[in-house]
C-alpha cells in the first residue's frame, strides 16, 4: 500500500528548514525529534524525493527538496486558508503569542487583551512584554506571532502595519536645566543624556535622528527599562527623551520638566507587524484590530 504524503510530514519539512536542525522542529511541533525524523522518512517513501543532503552537516535540503519545500509551504497556506473560510472569531487557532514594549504594555495592552477574548473567544492569548530587537528576532524566527515595535525593522517576508505616531519631548527634573528659548540639541551637551538601549527600537530610532542631525552627546547613560530610565530622569540624573502624553501626569505632579529643543524630537512611528510568507487571514485582521485600539495617551487603559 503506497505511503501517503501528509500535511504533518510537510510541517515537519517547513519547521526543520525553518528553525535549521530537527531538534528544534519537535520542539516547535511539540514532538520528538524521532517522531520527527520518521515523517521525513515517510516524506521521503512518498515521493521518491531524497529531501536532505545527507552528505552535508546540519540541514541541508537537495535541489529537489527545496522544490518540495516550495511546493509544501503551498500546501501548507491553502490549508490555513481553508481553515478560515469559518468565521475569522471562531478559527481553531491553538494560541497567538503577541509581543509588545515596555510603553505599550504600560499603556494599551490590557485594552488589546480584552477586544482580543471578546473578539477571539477560541484563542489561547500569550502577551510576552520584551526589547524591539529581541521581539523582531524571535518574529524573523518565527517563535511569536505577532509584534507591537517601533518601526525600525524591514524585512520582506514581514508585514507592518501602521498604528501610531508617538510624540516625544526631552525631560529632566525641574531646576536641572535652565529652561527659557528652546535649546539647540548641541546645547544638552553640556547634561548627561540617558537614552534607551541598543536593543530598543525607540534607542536605535533616535539614535538614527540624532547621527543624522549631526549630534553626539558626551556623556550617555543608557538603560533598556523605560520605568528605570524615568526613575533615573526623575532623580535628576540628566535629561532623557520621553513619551509625552502618557506621562504628562508627571509633569503635572512638578516632577519633570519639559525642555524645549531646537528641532524638536520627531515622532516615532509604531508598527504591528507579522510574517507574510505564510498569509493568515487571521494574524492580519488581529493586527488590524491593534491598529483600532492602540491608544498611547494614557498609562494602564482597560
Amino acid at each position: 500500500m503506497p505511503i501517503s504524503i501528509t500535511l504533518k510530514q510537510l510541517e515537519a519539512l517547513y519547521w526543520i528548514t525553518k528553525l535549521g536542525t530537527f531538534e528544534r522542529a519537535a520542539a516547535k511541533l511539540n514532538t520528538t525529534q524521532s517522531a520527527v525524523s520518521k515523517r521525513i522518512q515517510e516524506l521521503e517513501l512518498a515521493t521518491g524525493i531524497a529531501v536532505f543532503d545527507r552528505s552535508q552537516r546540519g540541514a541541508r535540503l537537495t535541489e529537489r527538496g527545496e522544490h518540495l519545500l516550495a511546493i509544501g509551504e503551498e500546501m501548507l497556506g491553502l490549508h490555513d486558508r481553508i481553515a478560515e473560510l469559518k468565521d475569522s472569531r471562531h478559527t481553531p487557532l491553538r494560541r497567538l503569542r503577541i509581543g509588545v514594549t515596555e510603553l505599550t504594555a504600560m499603556t494599551w495592552l490590557p485594552r488589546l487583551v480584552t477586544a482580543l477574548r471578546e473578539t477571539y473567544p477560541s484563542v489561547s492569548l500569550e502577551p510576552e512584554v520584551d526589547m524591539s530587537r529581541n521581539l523582531y528576532e524571535r518574529l524573523v524566527e518565527e517563535t511569536i506571532d505577532l509584534i507591537v515595535i517601533p518601526e525600525a525593522f524591514t524585512d520582506p517576508e514581514i508585514s507592518a502595519v501602521h498604528l501610531a505616531d508617538v510624540s516625544n519631548v526631552w525631560m529632566a527634573k525641574p531646576g536641572l536645566v535652565n529652561i527659557g528659548e528652546p535649546l539647540y540639541l548641541a546645547e544638552l551637551a553640556n547634561y548627561p543624556i540617558l537614552t534607551q538601549g541598543g536593543r530598543s527600537g525607540s534607542g536605535l530610532y533616535f539614535n538614527k535622528w540624532l547621527k543624522a542631525e549631526g549630534v553626539t552627546f558626551p556623556k550617555v547613560l543608557s538603560s533598556d527599562s523605560l520605568t528605570a530610565l524615568l526613575g533615573l530622569t526623575i532623580a535628576g540624573l540628566g535629561v532623557s527623551y520621553v513619551p509625552e502624553q502618557c506621562f504628562q501626569p508627571l509633569v503635572d505632579e512638578g516632577k519633570l520638566v519639559v525642555i524645549p529643543t531646537k528641532p524638536s524630537l520627531p515622532p516615532v512611528p509604531y508598527v504591528s507587524m507579522f510574517r507574510n510568507d505564510r498569509p493568515s487571514a487571521v494574524t492580519s485582521a488581529i493586527a488590524e484590530l491593534t491598529m483600532r485600539v492602540c491608544d498611547f495617551s494614557r498609562q494602564f487603559q482597560s
